[in-house]
């Protein structure tokens, strides 16, 4: 099964997201965060070994799809896949997708069996869904 990790410069907001996407997904994908930082003064931003290690704590061959909040959060997810052996890091891709749509609509395409790149296709595809909804 394809799995998901979370991305964000905020605990809180991830643990958000999640709540949302596991509730849709149920047992169909293992869905995780990796948000902030340890700081407790300054808990905003990302870790790169954080994310790595949720990456394996979820890891299928199936694949894995991270979801990102912000640009540098980009940064630490590829790092992270940079940090992974590389058997694995050919399993894992970044969505580029807004946070919370992409996870959503990748949980549920995710939790049906889809294969990575039918996942990855949806969650790129729901920020349309939002745009057709408001006639633009």
């Amino acid at each position: 099964m394809v799995n998901l990790v979370l991305v964000s410069h905020s605990e809180k907001l991830a643990q958000g997201v999640a709540e949302i996407t596991r509730q849709m997904a149920g047992d169909g994908c293992k869905i995780t965060v990796a948000a902030g930082i340890d700081d407790s003064e300054n808990p905003i931003g990302t870790d790169a070994v954080k994310i790595m290690t949720a990456i394996e704590d979820v890891y299928s061959a199936d694949g894995v799809i991270i979801f990102v909040d912000l640009g540098s959060a980009i940064l630490s997810a590829e790092t992270a896949i940079d940090l992974l052996d590389a058997d694995m890091a050919k399993n894992v891709v970044i969505s580029y997708a807004a946070l919370v749509e992409g996870a959503f609509a990748a949980a549920v395409s995710a939790s049906s069996g889809d294969d990575l790149q039918t996942v990855l296709a949806e969650a790129n595809a729901a920020a349309g869904l939002k745009l057709e909804q408001a006639g633009t």
